[in-house]
């Protein structure tokens, strides 16, 4: 069993996939080919945001969108210390601090109603991440750095394709960022990103800066990276996009399905099933409930051959390259010790789906202390 199966998604758009590929390998241009201004209008147009800048990473998306706010060192942003390391690891790459603000526990992104006793005179911008596929609360957070006159960029590297109250991820905010990491699930076939903007001239720096800072052959204007993607991903993702709206419902359809067969499990309280709300649509990244013993759950599903994984096993500040003691944030600190992501993607069909939730009832059962033929009758 795959936690993300690629092969059959590779499968139904081969022929695209290999006719684009081939382009390239033809023309030659293998960075910054006419893909890329292609792929670039397709994300901008499905969107909703005027511009897109494609780049080399989701991590490089985030890196960029720093560097054309003109972030400098000692300079303080705002963000979730629940996500993965890329969000943090760039504001401090550049200098910056990373300012953490709890989660909601229901949604696991930034809570609002913290943000503003973390703003001091040394915040630049505020960075909420929209978890698992999920938008976190931008009307609230553009409120609030409209008020103190703050930068926001969403870390949109799991939720492209969501929406939040009917407008897309990725068109909610001053920039956005996304990833196109093979299991995201707009995915290339290598490491890929983009910046979005409703801004023309951030979208002009942007575009400087993941070319050395070039404004023109061999005339540098700014500092930048080497942080373009390359024109045959763009040609993966092209294939990819045709087919993304029909595989974002197939992901919902899994996700009411998980829903519907977990929801005794969830009712006795050995579970916590995942929260969307009502204005919002997920994207899906992750399928990811809580539970209590996750280890040995993890283990046990293991052994039945049910993949699983934990995003993630420790908050950002915990971490040895990032150590800030002192944090005041036990929702993240709880988050981290009990969620688990069951395998999601949009060809998990209705049998795999019952395998996987009888597996993690056995599982749990068996944390309990239960027989497995004792769950089995009670279930």
């Amino acid at each position: 069993m795959r936690f993300i199966d690629l092969e059959t998604q590779q499968d139904r758009i081969r022929t695209d996939l290999e006719e684009g590929i081939h382009r390239v390998l033809h023309h030659g241009r293998y960075v910054l080919g006419d893909e890329i201004d292609q792929l670039e209008a397709q994300l901008a147009e499905m969107s909703g945001a005027p511009h897109c800048i494609c780049v080399s990473s989701g991590t490089d998306a985030l890196l960029a969108a720093l560097m054309a706010i003109e972030l400098k060192p000692g300079d303080e942003v705002i963000t979730s210390p629940f996500t993965f390391f890329s969000t943090a690891e760039t504001i401090a790459l550049l200098g910056g601090v990373p300012i953490y603000v709890d989660i909601d526990p229901e949604t696991f992104n930034l809570d609002p109603g913290r943000i503003d006793a973390a703003i001091s005179p040394r915040t630049r911008a505020i960075m909420p991440v929209s978890l698992y596929g999920q938008c976190a609360e931008m009307d609230e957070i553009n409120a609030i750095a409209r008020h103190h006159t703050l930068r926001v960029i969403e870390d949109a590297a799991q939720s492209f394709g969501a929406s939040f109250h009917g407008r897309r991820s990725c068109a909610l905010s001053d920039l956005a960022c996304t990833s196109f990491f093979p299991a995201k699930p707009l995915g290339a076939y290598g490491d890929g990103g983009a910046c979005f903007t409703q801004d023309a001239s951030l979208a002009n720096r942007l575009r400087q800066i993941r070319d050395h800072g070039q404004e023109g052959r061999y005339h540098h204007t700014t500092l930048g990276i080497n942080g373009r993607l390359d024109t045959i991903q763009a040609a993966v993702l092209i294939a990819k996009l045709k087919i993304f709206p029909d595989e974002t419902v197939a992901r919902q359809r899994v996700a009411d399905r998980y829903a519907e067969l977990l929801a005794d499990l969830a009712e006795t309280g050995c579970i916590t099933l995942p929260v969307v709300r009502s204005y919002n649509t997920s994207s899906w990244a992750q399928y990811t409930i809580r539970v209590a013993d996750r280890e040995g759950i993890q283990q046990r599903l293991a052994e039945q051959g049910i993949p699983s994984a934990v995003h993630y096993p420790a908050p950002l500040y915990d971490q040895p390259a990032l150590l800030q003691s002192g944090q005041d944030c036990p929702e993240s600190d709880r988050a981290a010790r009990e969620v688990l992501s069951l395998p999601m993607h949009p060809y998990l069909d209705d049998a795999t789906q019952l395998k996987i939730v009888q597996s993690l009832q056995e599982a749990l059962a068996s944390s309990a202390g239960i027989q497995p033929e004792a769950a089995a009758q009670e279930a």
